[in-house]
């Protein structure tokens, strides 16, 4: 997130911070993200949250109505980060040019 916070500042780009961990996603947010970006893209598979997952939880991601009530529960899961953007889309991960791209627009 540090190269996140900085890659906006260096580029003039105000933001408001959620940190999920600390503030949960709803499952309906959750939902609006899926539809967006899709659960391959919002579900970090490679953290240590994933990794200590047991095998039934890592296949309950497969169904997005148990995915999405996994990530409410474990959203140190999300894909960080996870910018929305006024008009609700979403880039999902540091891509720094799509993220300038779009917010200079």
């Amino acid at each position: 997130m540090k190269k996140t916070f900085q890659l906006l500042e260096d580029h003039g780009i105000t933001y408001e911070f959620v940190d999920y961990k600390k503030e949960k996603p709803n499952e309906e947010l959750l939902k609006r993200f899926s539809n967006n970006v899709g659960m391959d893209q919002l579900v970090n598979r490679k953290g240590t949250t994933y990794r200590k997952l047991t095998d039934d939880q890592k296949a309950a991601l497969d169904t997005e109505t148990t995915a999405i009530r996994l990530l409410s529960e474990n959203s140190s899961m999300i894909k960080r980060p996870l910018i929305q953007f006024p008009d609700g889309e979403l880039i999902v991960g540091l891509q720094e040019a799509a993220i300038i791209k779009k917010a200079k627009g």
